[in-house]
This record gives C-alpha cells, structure tokens and sequence, in this order.
C-alpha cells in the first residue's frame, strides 16, 4: 500500500533492548493532499529510521505494511513504513534545452532545389 502526502509531526525516538540486541523506532505523522485530508501515523524501525531523514514540511512518498496483534483481548494495528521517497520540487530549474532565440530562420535558397522546404 503506498500513501503520499506531507509530514506534519515526528514523534519521539523510542529505543529498547530485545532479544536480538537494541533496536529503534521512529513513528512519524503525514497529512494526505486529497480532497479530505487524512492524519495517518506511520512507523519506521531500525536502520530505516536514519535512512529516512525526515524532518516537518517534507513531501513524501511511503510504502505501508499492515500489520495487527492482539493483547489481552485487544487488536493493535501498525502501518510499517518499508520504502519512503521524498518528493516535491526544490525549486530548480529544469535541465532541458532552452526555448529557441528570437532569430528568424532563413531556408536554404540554392535554386538546385525544387521543393518547398
């Protein structure tokens, strides 16, 4: 599942100690561009979490699992965050060639050739 849209809030860096050794989660909150917005808390755990680089303002691009548990007779859901691109323009110019000059263009006139263009 991917959901785009533009962070709002970084929660607080959680980190622990678990059986295969320390391991960190960063959870993040990001507003969809639709017609009703929508707030969605997304997590992102381990190495991903300085990978990412997130910071408020930042446009992006998440692809989500879902995953849910139970505890004690309750269901908990958590939207894992497996790839994130930023996006939105920075501003920069394009790359592509410039629009051509004012300079009118002036065909060959060799009277050898007969046709129109």
């Amino acid at each position: 599942m991917e959901i785009k849209g533009k962070v709002i809030q970084l929660l607080q860096l959680q980190t622990g100690q678990g059986k295969k050794g320390t391991w960190k989660k960063q959870e993040f909150i990001i507003e969809t561009q639709t017609q009703y917005p929508k707030k969605v808390c997304l997590s992102a755990w381990g190495d991903k979490v300085d990978q990412y680089n997130l910071s408020v303002g930042d446009e992006v691009s998440v692809s989500v699992d879902l995953e849910s548990r139970e505890y004690n007779g309750r269901w908990y859901t958590e939207a894992r965050a497996w790839k994130l691109e930023k996006s939105g323009g920075s501003g920069k110019g394009s790359s592509s060639a410039p629009p051509p000059g004012d300079e009118p263009f002036y065909g060959d006139n060799s009277p050898s050739d007969d046709l129109p263009f």
